[in-house]
């Protein structure tokens, strides 16, 4: 069985009197791509930013282990530093900064200067739109070009586990299915991703395991394929009957 890369136990946050995630428990293995459904409000953006340390001021409890190693109190760029990268949802690219410099900013932990331009050079054959616009201003690009250029800055870090945050929120139906082509790339390439994602029949098409988050709980998890086989998963988060 590969190495376990991301191991969370017992993770509670609350915000004052809010509990919004009760106790969960979840583990990635190496390779793998695990996604995370659920509704709205359920908790899963707020497990990532557990994990990532980029939650306001809230009480944390519980463990998270990342290579073995207790990361709950590290910074994000801590993090960063030892191979854990977040695409927030939302994006948050450099808005005023040009698709090029964004990239850069994504290898600013890196000092091997021709290995970042061949890295720029690999993910604009991956995203040949943003080769296309590589001097705008990010700002300036639409929301599935924000989304690509997001996931292309979070790898210039060669990270060992992507975390992604609603990649297809807000994109028209033809992105959606261009950036889970994307994801499926980026995970056969041998990067190990979590995926939080409302769009569960996507999501647990492209992924090996998946968990069901549902009022700060995670509810049932298994295999990906059975799952989308599941009745009870199909009617809630499938929109079948």
């Amino acid at each position: 069985m590969a190495a376990t890369v991301l191991k969370v136990d017992g993770l509670t946050v609350a915000y004052g009197g809010i509990q919004a995630v009760k106790g969960i428990s979840l583990e990635v293995r190496e390779g793998e791509l695990i996604t995370l459904i659920g509704a709205n409000g359920a908790g899963k953006t707020t497990t990532l930013k557990a994990i990532t340390g980029t939650l306001p001021d809230c009480r944390v409890e519980g463990h998270i282990d990342y290579a073995g190693q207790p990361i709950r109190g590290l910074t994000s760029f801590q993090l960063v530093r030892r191979q854990l990268a977040m695409v927030p949802e939302g994006r948050g690219v450099f808005t005023r900064m040009s698709i090029h410099e964004n990239l850069l900013m994504g290898a600013y932990i890196r000092n091997d200067k021709a290995g970042i331009e061949d890295d720029i050079e690999k993910w604009y054959g991956v995203f040949p739109r943003l080769k296309e616009r590589s001097t705008q201003l990010a700002g300036t690009l639409s929301g599935g070009e924000q989304q690509m250029l997001a996931m292309a800055r979070a790898l210039m870090s060669h990270p060992r586990l992507l975390l992604l945050d609603e990649p297809s929120m807000g994109l028209s139906p033809i992105m959606v299915e261009r950036i889970f082509e994307v994801v499926r790339n980026v995970a056969s390439q041998g990067v190990t991703i979590l995926l939080v994602e409302q769009n569960a029949r996507l999501a647990l098409q492209a992924a090996h395991r998946g968990y069901v988050m549902e009022s700060g709980l995670i509810t049932m998890s298994g295999p990906a394929q059975a799952m989308l086989d599941d009745p009870k998963v199909r009617q809630a988060y499938l929109g079948e009957e």
